[in-house]
């Protein structure tokens, strides 16, 4: 008899080195991501986003809304990106698909086109002004705000969570790696 498949949750940055210093960055691991797209002006269609995440979504550019369970992203006029808890994907789009059934919707998870990687310390923002063109002074981006913008090669979005300063970058898997050896070279000054 054939012993079951069980399958194992996998990191393309297992192993890779940590910075020296100026900054800490981990990964936020295996954590739900669903991709929304809809009429913002439509108020069923917003309402029924909300009634199923018990959130409603930001409609200014560039920000974020946040509750114990979910952190949505505006990504552009009618694109949202929802972060929920590890493994509620399905339990998201199966909700978001059934509030808004009625509606021109498209609703994809994308859990695993990307990953999350987490960068906190006092040089941080030093870090990121060394791969990004974007602004991140906290006079032009602070806590709650998030930008689709480059850092290198690689797309990104990058969200600032607060002021201390932490900050989330997502990154498609690919560039995961590029991503993280670049954060650890852009701070070797600092350590």
């Amino acid at each position: 008899m054939a012993e079951a498949f069980e399958p194992k949750k996998y990191s393309p940055l297992s192993g890779l080195p940590p910075p020296v210093g100026g900054i800490a960055i981990s990964e936020r691991t295996y954590i739900a991501k669903v991709n929304v797209r809809g009429n913002s002006a439509n108020p069923q269609f917003m309402a029924g986003v909300t009634q199923a995440l018990n959130i409603e979504p930001p409609v200014a550019a560039n920000t974020t809304r946040t509750d114990e369970r979910h952190t949505v992203f505006w990504l552009g006029p009618n694109e949202w990106l929802i972060h929920g808890p590890e493994d509620t994907q399905a339990e998201m789009v199966e909700a978001l698909r059934r509030k808004t059934a009625s509606e021109h919707v498209a609703i994809i998870d994308v859990s695993d086109y990307y990953v999350v990687i987490r960068l906190t310390g006092d040089k941080a923002r030093e870090v990121l002004s060394k791969g990004t063109p974007f602004d991140v002074h906290p006079a032009a981006f602070g806590p709650g705000d998030c930008a689709q913008t480059c850092f290198g090669h690689a797309s990104i979005l990058l969200h600032c969570v607060d002021l201390s300063p932490v900050f989330d970058i997502q990154v498609r898997w690919s560039f995961a790696e590029y991503l993280w050896m670049y954060l650890v070279e852009a701070a070797r000054e600092y350590g």
